[in-house]
């Protein structure tokens, strides 16, 4: 679960002009807002870092939620 979505649109920024900044497609963005892509620590790290917040406090990691992991 993520907060994306939400900093995306108090920012006032496209998912293409998000994705722009972090390195990524605009796909990633849109997948990632979903709850369909869970992203890579740096990623993570370029999303919270370009937002001004940590890291928990855009994505939440809840054990179990995701077999994968």
């Amino acid at each position: 679960m993520n907060k994306v979505y939400e900093y995306r649109v108090l920012k006032k920024m496209s998912q293409s002009e998000l994705a722009d900044v972090v390195g990524v497609s605009k796909q990633t963005i849109f997948v990632m807002e979903k709850n369909n892509y869970i992203p890579s620590l740096l990623l993570a790290y370029r999303i919270a870092n370009f937002f001004e917040v940590s890291i928990d406090g855009i994505f939440t990691y809840t054990k179990g939620g995701n077999k994968d992991v």
